[in-house]
């Protein structure tokens, strides 16, 4: 039987990114039904596997003209690949996903990522006065295309008190953990290294980190902190520079650059500690941050902001210290800090689970496939692409 082709698609996220490759790429390959096409921001190293092919987009800034246009450089991709399923992780490739769905008759996923309307009310994303206009057209064209799409993923079960234009069940698809093969965390004696990772903004806390590293060196020299991730804004990179200027124990990794998973899970391995300390913010209430799950399926004891949620995630383990990062007592901590982490072995963090929903709800769009010319388009053409 021939196999259906899935084009996962984003503007921002790297044609690498965790969610797009490692889980629903790498499962819907593994099923052995699928050829699968991911479409993103270029990456520093681009994998290979079986039946993936990676298509990533020029590089361009965040807020420029090749951001603008991206959305017909995928369309072009599009036209070329010509797939079964389009899976679209962000809202401005909605309007190209429904006139492919008008076209061609290619079925449409979109997977809500993040609540958009309230990262961008709520975040420092956008100017102060463009935030309610952006959001606004944001949240328009959800709704406007939303009849017109065949399944929405949730990555958080929160979204569905958010969000009210699924218009049928969503399907919740939660961010969990491809666990890392033959993985052994190798913290180094003598040093206490506190591991700050993923997106650097005032939004997930990135300052907090750095006031915590500092407070407690100030107590404990052998406090390190690295911070490892990627930096959309100029000004919060040179913020963040600032900040570490004259200190010896805080190391940045990535910045201006997109950082590969892998080396994220090299930091996880090398730390003692990871820090999730999101200021408490509307757009971020009702979501689990993919790096809890990370640093629980890895084992690495958390010292965590207060969230209700996240510490009821955590604490059958034993796996974190709830505080105020806003507020801290840095000799409390550090008594903490020499506390017994992870008395059982987290559950309910693995993506397995997930991986059956998606197979499940991919399956159901397309049982039974026609060829290209039934569906009155003309029969694929070969493709100089590579896994």
């Amino acid at each position: 039987m021939k196999k259906r082709r899935i084009v996962i698609a984003s503007v921002l996220k790297p044609v690498d990114d965790t969610r797009m490759f490692e889980k629903m790429g790498v499962t819907l390959s593994d099923s052995g039904k699928y050829e699968i096409f991911i479409v993103g921001y270029p990456s520093k190293r681009v994998p290979s596997y079986l039946d993936v092919h990676f298509l990533p987009l020029k590089a361009f800034s965040r807020i420029s003209l090749g951001r603008l246009v991206a959305p017909l450089r995928i369309q072009k991709i599009l036209h070329q690949v010509q797939p079964d399923i389009l899976v679209v992780n962000t809202h401005e490739l909605l309007i190209v996903a429904i006139l492919n769905r008008i076209l061609f008759g290619v079925k449409v996923v979109y997977d809500v990522r993040e609540n958009y309307y309230r990262n961008i009310l709520y975040s420092e994303a956008f100017p102060l006065f463009l935030r309610p206009l952006v959001a606004g057209w944001v949240r328009l064209k959800e709704k406007l295309t939303s009849g017109l799409i065949h399944l929405f993923f949730l990555s958080e079960t929160g979204y569905k008190k958010e969000m009210d234009f699924f218009g049928r069940h969503p399907i919740i698809i939660e961010n969990k953990v491809r666990g890392p093969v033959d993985f052994t965390r190798t913290p180094e004696p003598g040093k206490t290294r506190l591991l700050f990772s993923g997106t650097l903004a005032e939004s997930t806390g990135v300052f907090l980190a750095i006031n915590l590293a500092k407070q407690l060196h100030i107590l404990d020299n052998s406090i390190h902190l690295t911070i490892i991730g990627f930096c959309a804004k100029a000004a919060t990179l040179r913020r963040v520079r600032a900040e570490m200027m004259g200190t010896d124990f805080i190391t940045l990794v990535g910045g201006e650059q997109l950082v590969p998973h892998a080396e994220i899970i090299q930091a996880i391995a090398a730390a003692d500690f990871g820090l999730v300390c999101y200021p408490p913010s509307r757009h971020t209430q009702n979501a689990t941050p993919t790096k809890l799950y990370e640093y629980l399926a890895c084992r690495l004891p958390i010292i965590l902001q207060y969230h209700p949620a996240w510490e009821e995630l955590c604490s059958p383990y034993q796996a974190c210290i709830p505080l105020d990062f806003a507020s801290v007592d840095a000799a409390g901590l550090l008594m903490k800090m020499r506390s017994r982490f992870y008395i059982h072995p987290p559950r309910e963090v693995s993506w397995e689970s997930e991986a059956e929903k998606l197979l499940s709800a991919i399956e159901g769009l397309t049982p039974n496939p026609s060829p290209p010319e039934e569906r009155g388009r003309p029969a694929r053409r070969s493709l100089g692409v590579g896994g």
